[in-house]
């Protein structure tokens, strides 16, 4: 088995990574939180790197990648906190979508897309999108615990099992994303603040705790590159391990906010400190697309229930191959 990235992929990722930081830093975010939270010259920056076009099949104008490659930039999306409706649009809703026309336009960025289920009491940037999948949404404005995500009430919504195991996918990658991000924060603030005439991450408790956040995200990244190839290749597991990938993300992000709020001496909560923005949406994105209690009820299921055999013969699936 090869589960390293190929060369392709991890271009893609570096580049996606260089862009989102030359031009997303958090000087955007807090001039999109004063301005209302979108800016039209973000969206070209996304379309005309591509990333509308990512998953769009080559026949429709784009680039047919996989969702591997999808989960890599959903990452980089999360690190980079962008709120533009671009994961529901171009990482999710061109697997949900037959129509060629729709296709094309997604790839070309001229069509946004929301997404209404009803495990999610709300759709996201239902304002701008010219396709609502899965149902229709309110006029009605919600408010959100991070102030960059525009929220509205679902009017109706029918269950779709694809898209919520696209979406649940893509929520866990964007927190490992903001995991990453908010550790370097925490790390980063560790090195210039001194406390008895030494920076504070010389001491063994902030070594410590920074560590344990490293661990949580090395826990969580195969779990989600497993979620991934599984759901691109049709396994019959592949629900399972994005419920894995969702839950081992979230804890991972719940851990790098709490502690890096503990490394900034709780200044992090504060607006003056970027860490605010990536741990409310760590906060929003770990109830979206099915909480903590959702994912684990449907582990429950499938090991106590008998649905998925467990066992070290049935640890690892064969024919299994990445790249």
């Amino acid at each position: 088995m090869d589960f390293a990235f190929t060369q392709d992929q991890i271009e893609l990722r570096d580049g996606v990574r260089a862009f989102l930081e030359g031009t997303h830093g958090p000087e955007v975010l807090r001039r999109l939180d004063a301005e209302g939270g979108r800016d039209p010259a973000i969206w070209r920056g996304l379309v005309e790197m591509g990333l509308t076009g990512l998953i769009v099949p080559e026949a429709q104008g784009g680039l047919g990648l996989g969702l591997v490659e999808a989960a890599l930039v959903a990452v980089e999306l999360g690190r980079a906190d962008v709120s533009e409706p671009i994961v529901d649009t171009a990482l999710i809703a061109p697997r949900l979508i037959a129509d060629e026309a729709q296709l094309a336009a997604i790839a070309s960025g001229k069509l946004k897309v929301a997404l209404a289920h009803p495990v999610n009491p709300w759709v996201a940037d239902a304002d701008q999108a010219g396709l609502v999948l899965g149902g229709a949404a309110t006029r009605e404005r919600l408010e959100s615990a991070d102030p960059l995500r525009r929220l509205f009430a679902v009017e109706r919504a029918e269950a779709d099992a694809v898209m919520l195991d696209l979406a649940a996918l893509m929520a866990a990658a964007q927190l490992v994303g903001a995991s990453e991000r908010m550790l370097t924060l925490a790390t980063e603030y560790a090195k210039d603040r001194e406390q008895f005439g030494q920076p504070i991450g010389a001491f063994q408790a902030i070594k410590h705790h920074l560590a344990s956040v490293a661990v949580a995200l090395e826990f969580a990244r195969p779990v989600l590159w497993r979620a991934a190839y599984a759901l691109d290749h049709g396994h019959a597991r592949a629900p399972i391990h994005v419920s894995h990938a969702k839950l081992a993300a979230t804890d991972a992000a719940m851990l790098a906010a709490e502690t890096a709020i503990q490394v900034h001496g709780a200044m992090g909560y504060t607006y003056e400190v970027d860490l605010h923005y990536w741990m409310k949406r760590a906060w929003a994105l770990a109830g979206a697309w099915g909480d903590r209690a959702f994912h684990l009820r449907r582990l429950d299921d499938a090991v106590i229930g008998g649905a998925m055999a467990i066992g070290p013969d049935q640890t690892f699936e064969t024919g299994m191959q990445h790249g």
